[in-house]
């Protein structure tokens, strides 16, 4: 089995190599191809994870190129995990959009977007070029936004799975406070990527024993502490919402504090100097402590688990993954793009059912899809015009004169990205 990550230069690789050398009963890679256009953190990446197998004895072997069609050539899964513009990107995104009052995050609102227009183009070039080189790849998406970048793979026809670590976060949450095996722990976790709400907690499977109010009743405090929301807020809501939600119920106190300290961005650019200079150490062969701050925890467990459900290895047969609506959200067009659980096979995902949902979040699920369609246009079609309407209509946004300001913002912030600008 051969897979190849395109980003494979990121800091974070560490730990998905970590996950691929743990779990190799679950998948067996016998051929990882490291692609990245950045040499140098190629090779110091490369050489820390080569170090990683041959510790945790992985018979399996690295290589490392900048050539992006050698690197997927027979590649029988595609994992993508880039930046375009890399951190400095990133740091414009968490900062212009707060000289107009509105939050500056990387994923939603006027810097997700900026994100989207940056990224679209350059993964569609990527995967058609997986295509003439493997048609029967799968294409597994962790580059946020993801349904956006989800949802603009499988219009174009590609064999994808769009990923992100919330729910399994969640569930290895659970799990810890429930003091159970994580396996035991079924989420009726709804809504779209970066937008969604864990509407029961079960025991068992999907037909299981719902222990949400058990979990809101005993760990109220603790829960609603990782989220950064009022105790009050989730016992009346009863549900759990993603941390991503904040910035939608309490989008001017987020925006008062990102303004009063650095920006992410930042704090992961420091970081990732560090990392860089520790994985040049040829000593070091485990994944740093560090590295947990980076983020996107518990990753590199989902990853082994949907790749190896896809390739027809030992994965979980339901798996927390984005994937076309297909009905299971009535409200929805079918060829929306949600975030639920799924049942995954080699076929790809199938959404399981879920609950009628309350009109609080099918509203403000509704509204971002209808973002997220203009968004696609936009990021596919480019123009001033396309970038407004879809700003005009994101609920963080939503007012004339904010969307002209953050238009002409975000096109000149980012106009060596956009080919039409």
């Amino acid at each position: 089995m051969k897979l190849a990550v395109v980003g494979g230069g990121s800091t974070y690789t560490p730990e998905l190599i970590d996950g691929f050398a743990r779990l190799r009963d679950t998948l067996p890679v016998e051929e990882l191809v490291l692609v990245d256009p950045a040499a140098d953190r190629l090779e110091l990446v490369g050489g820390l994870a080569r170090r990683i197998f041959a510790k945790q004895d992985h018979a399996g072997k690295i290589t490392t190129t900048t050539d992006l069609d050698a690197g997927v050539a027979g590649a029988d899964a595609v994992l993508l995990q880039l930046r375009v513009g890399g951190q400095a990107a990133r740091n414009q995104d968490e900062t212009w959009p707060l000289e107009c009052g509105c939050i500056g995050q990387e994923t939603t609102g006027a810097g997700g977007l900026a994100k989207a227009l940056r990224t679209v183009p350059v993964v569609l070039d990527i995967a058609e070029r997986v295509r003439r080189t493997n048609p029967d790849a799968w294409i597994i998406d962790f580059t946020n936004p993801v349904g956006i970048v989800t949802r603009a793979l499988l219009q174009a026809g590609h064999k994808a799975v769009g990923l992100c670590n919330v729910a399994i976060g969640f569930q290895r949450k659970f799990a810890r406070l429930l003091e159970v095996n994580p396996s035991e722990i079924h989420l009726d976790h709804v809504g779209l990527n970066h937008l969604t709400w864990e509407l029961g907690v079960r025991l068992g499977g999907p037909d299981g024993e719902n222990v949400l109010p058990k979990l809101l009743a005993e760990h109220g405090d603790a829960i609603a502490d990782d989220l950064h929301m009022d105790r009050k807020l989730v016992d009346r809501l009863g549900v759990v919402p993603s941390y991503y939600l904040r910035y939608f119920y309490a989008h001017d106190e987020v925006v008062r504090e990102l303004g009063t300290k650095p920006s992410r961005a930042a704090e992961v650019a420091a970081m990732e100097k560090e990392l860089l200079a520790m994985y040049g150490d040829p000593t070091l062969d485990e994944k740093p402590e560090l590295l947990a701050k980076r983020g996107g925890a518990f990753y590199s467990e989902a990853a082994v688990d949907l790749a190896a459900s896809l390739l027809g290895g030992g994965g979980s047969p339901v798996q927390v993954v984005n994937t076309y609506n297909r009905g299971t959200l009535p409200f929805l067009p079918d060829d929306a793009v949600i975030e639920v659980q799924a049942r995954v096979g080699h076929d790809g995902a199938t959404p399981l059912a879920v609950p009628a949902l309350d009109p609080l979040y099918a509203g403000l699920i509704a509204n971002v899809t209808a973002y997220e369609d203009l968004a696609l246009e936009a990021a596919l079609r480019g123009g001033r015009d396309r970038v407004f309407k879809a700003l005009l209509s994101h609920p963080l946004i939503g007012q004339y004169d904010y969307a002209e300001q953050l238009t002409d913002r975000l096109i000149a912030h980012n106009r060596e990205h956009l080919a039409w600008a």
